[in-house]
């Protein structure tokens, strides 16, 4: 299956998406943008933004409607301590054949089971914050009763974001948490850090700031861009014995980077074990 999957090959005839905030907001505009007719859609969300009541408005969504009918899919993009709260609205709308597509952190598939009985193709999904602007990275797993055609449907609706990595297992869930669910303030912090780095160095410290953030941002762009792998692409920037190489020599030493990043990482798998059930 590939990373981007046009949404009209996999169309659902009839979707809800419960929640409609900033991650699920932005899912929907993707949707929408990829072809996905707004006559299909169903929001549900208690207190929707005036600017998401104008979206169903202008493409004939129905929000929040007291007769809900069941949907061949269902996308969950609500707080995962709503969850509770939502189930029993929900539970009599999802069907045997209902895709359920969960974006809730923590959640685990036995515990959407339990509180949608009826559902059996259920897929928890974990996507980052860059999918607001369609560059997100998200990992997914399926239960096992999930169908071929019910996998590309979700897939679809997923990729609308950005990359979309299927796992083997929901296990590895808490490890892309890790990594690119948690990534992009990792990603952050470099900014800041680098900032302030060139502040001590002497800079102005807007100058810093600028420079920094234009930094981080260029070269993740050349990293989406570009064929090479990452490592590749820093050997490419390196020369021996200049600048970089200098600065690498303390960011790749033994205490350096690494060890950071993988202690950082385990740690952020770990709470993540921790907040599921």
């Amino acid at each position: 299956m590939s990373d981007r999957t046009p949404l009209s090959a996999s169309l659902p005839a009839s979707l809800v998406l419960v929640g409609a905030g900033k991650m699920g907001g932005a899912m929907l505009e993707g949707w929408l943008a990829d072809g996905l007719p707004g006559a299909r859609v169903t929001v549900i969300d208690p207190n929707p933004a005036p600017a998401m009541v104008e979206l169903c408005a202008a493409h004939g969504i129905r929000l929040n409607p007291a007769d809900p009918a069941e949907p061949e899919a269902l996308v969950l993009a609500i707080k995962p301590q709503g969850l509770e709260a939502a189930a029993a609205g929900l539970a009599p709308i999802v069907g045997p054949d209902t895709v359920v597509v969960s974006v809730l952190a923590g959640k685990t598939i036995a515990n959407l089971k339990d509180r949608l009985p009826r559902a059996r193709a259920v897929v928890r999904a974990m996507p980052n914050l860059p999918a607001s602007i369609r560059r997100g990275a998200t990992g997914a797993a399926a239960s096992p009763e999930t169908r071929e055609d019910q996998r590309r449907t979700a897939h679809a609706l997923l990729s609308s974001n950005g990359l979309v990595e299927w796992l083997e297992s929901e296990d590895l869930i808490d490890a892309v948490t890790a990594v690119s669910g948690s990534g992009p303030a990792y990603v952050f912090l470099l900014a800041e850090t680098l900032a302030a780095a060139g502040i001590a160095a002497g800079l102005p410290p807007e100058v810093a700031a600028r420079l920094a953030r234009q930094t981080v941002a260029g070269a993740g762009e050349l990293l989406g861009q570009s064929p090479a792998e990452a490592g590749t692409l820093r050997q490419n920037v390196t020369s021996p014995g200049g600048t970089t190489a200098a600065a690498l020599g303390v960011l790749m030493a033994e205490d350096g980077l690494a060890p950071l990043m993988r202690d950082a990482v385990a740690a952020a798998k770990r709470r993540a074990g921790e907040l599921a059930g």
